[in-house]
């Protein structure tokens, strides 16, 4: 990584972008490691086997709060314990957990690799499945949100990206 002067007012370009061959490299990495909610949603809702579980890995008070539907509850401190029952270690698994300010879907993700699953982490967690307008289930049944301007375009579930 190319560093400009420390004296350069641009607070952006202090410090030069990457290279292009290591940029590539780092946001190929981050796509494999990372899947974003519409992503998730897009598949799920596809005919067909998506080719991968959901696995929520909050609190069962969380849980009953609401989930994606589908998803398979296992809270990150019973991964050890409980994945090897509940998950086949030939489906890549894909973990979430409230939202960006929590890091319980990488905690899970990090306990799942450890274990020998193939897995990724849904960027945005619950909190943006329900902000982006997609239906959850309850301990009361399923519900949707009307989906929040700032995180998905009026009237659509493609964002375009």
């Amino acid at each position: 990584m190319t560093t400009t002067d420390s004296l350069t007012p641009n607070p952006v370009l202090r410090v030069a972008p990457a290279a292009p061959a290591e940029a590539a490299a780092y946001f190929r990495a981050s796509l494999v490691f990372h899947a974003d909610v519409s992503d998730v949603a897009a598949a799920l809702a596809a005919d067909g086997d998506p080719g991968f579980v959901v696995l929520d890995s909050r609190s069962t008070a969380a849980w009953d709060q609401g989930h994606v539907p589908g998803a398979v509850h296992l809270p990150t401190a019973l991964i050890p314990g409980q994945a090897g029952q509940l998950l086949d270690r030939s489906v890549p698994v894909v973990t979430y957990c409230w939202g960006p300010g929590c890091n319980g879907a990488t905690r899970a993700a990090l306990a799942l690799a450890e274990l020998g699953y193939q897995v990724k982490e849904m960027l945005g967690g619950f909190e943006y499945w329900v902000r982006e307008g997609f239906e959850f289930e309850t301990w009361e049944g399923r519900e949707r949100r009307t989906a929040d301007p700032l995180t998905a375009p009026a009237g659509s579930e493609d964002c375009g990206c």
